[in-house]
C-alpha cells in the first residue's frame, strides 16, 4: 500500500514539473498579428512600442532597414496575378530600382514567364508559402512543406537555387514559427510601411496610393504593397521619382543579410 501511494506521489509530482514545459511550449506558439501605428512626418513607425518586437529581434526578422539612412526596400506581395505585375516590372526597370516579390505556389504555378522576368532582371524572389496558411495553425513539418515547395518550384521554373526570404502569410507569426522557418534557414520579412491596398474591390486611383505611401516614408522604410492593387501600378512611377527628390535611394533586400553571405550575393 505505501509503494503504491508513493508511486502515485511522484506521479502527481512528475505531472506537476511538466506543467511549466507545457506553459512554455503553449507561449512558443502564441500568435501575433503584425501591425502598427503608422508613420507620419518621417518620424518612425511605432514597432518599438509593440510587445512582439523582442520576439522577432531575437529571430533575425527584419523590419527596418538602417534608420540611420534615407534607404527605401520596395517589396511585393504575389498571392495571385491581377495583370499589373508587368507594368510593375516595367517601372522598375525604367526606373532602375531593386524590388522583393514574395509569391505563393498559386503564383508560380500560374505565372512562370513573370517569375523568370523578374529573376532576370535581378529582383529578390522570397517565399510566402505554398497555400497561404495561418503557420501558427499548423506543425513544423507542414510549416517546412509549405517553404520547400515553393523554393523547389521557383528553381525549377528559374535556377534560382537559394531563398534566403520569408514573409509569413497574413503577417501571423510566433515564437515557434519565427525558430522553425530560421532554422530552414529564413529570415522573416515584416514591413514599416503599408496601406489597406489589397482590397481589388476597393481600389480609389493612383492618387490615394501615392499619398498613403508619400506620407509614411521614413529611413529604413521596409514598404510592402500588394501587385494585385491597380493604384500601386499606376502610382508606382510617381512614388519613385518623388522619393527620390526626397533623398531617398531604393535598395535591394539583399543588403539587409548578414555580411558574410551580403558579400556573396551582391556584386
Amino acid at each position: 500500500m505505501l509503494r503504491r501511494s508513493t508511486l502515485i506521489f511522484s506521479t502527481i509530482v512528475l505531472l506537476f514539473s511538466l506543467l511549466p514545459l507545457a506553459a512554455a511550449a503553449a507561449d512558443d506558439n502564441q500568435p501575433y498579428h503584425f501591425g502598427f501605428k503608422k508613420s507620419t512626418a518621417g518620424q518612425l513607425p511605432s514597432i518599438d512600442q509593440e510587445g512582439f518586437k523582442a520576439i522577432l529581434e531575437k529571430h533575425h526578422a527584419i523590419f527596418l532597414g538602417d534608420t540611420s539612412r534615407r534607404e527605401l526596400y520596395l517589396t511585393f506581395d504575389n498571392g495571385y496575378e491581377n495583370g499589373y505585375t508587368e507594368a510593375i516590372l516595367d517601372t522598375l526597370r525604367e526606373k532602375k530600382v531593386p524590388a522583393a516579390f514574395f509569391v505563393t505556389g498559386h503564383y508560380v504555378k500560374t505565372q512562370p514567364e513573370l517569375l523568370k522576368r523578374m529573376a532576370a532582371e535581378g529582383h529578390v524572389i522570397g517565399n510566402h508559402s505554398w497555400s497561404h496558411p495561418d503557420m501558427t495553425t499548423i506543425s513544423d513539418e507542414q510549416i517546412k512543406q509549405e517553404l520547400d515547395r515553393v523554393k523547389q518550384a521557383v528553381a525549377q521554373v528559374t535556377g534560382q537555387k537559394e531563398m534566403h526570404f520569408l514573409r509569413p502569410p497574413r503577417g501571423i507569426f510566433s515564437a515557434r514559427t519565427l525558430a522553425v522557418s530560421e532554422q530552414l534557414g529564413y529570415i522573416n520579412v515584416f514591413w514599416s510601411l503599408a496601406y489597406k491596398d489589397w482590397d481589388t474591390g476597393a481600389q480609389r486611383g493612383w492618387n490615394h496610393a501615392y499619398r498613403n505611401v508619400m506620407a509614411q516614408l521614413h529611413p529604413g522604410a521596409v514598404i510592402l504593397l500588394h501587385s494585385v492593387s491597380r493604384d500601386n501600378a499606376e502610382a508606382l512611377g510617381k512614388i519613385i521619382d518623388d522619393a527620390r527628390k526626397q533623398g531617398y535611394a531604393f535598395k535591394s533586400l539583399n543588403r539587409l543579410l548578414t555580411k558574410d553571405l551580403a558579400e556573396e550575393l551582391l556584386p
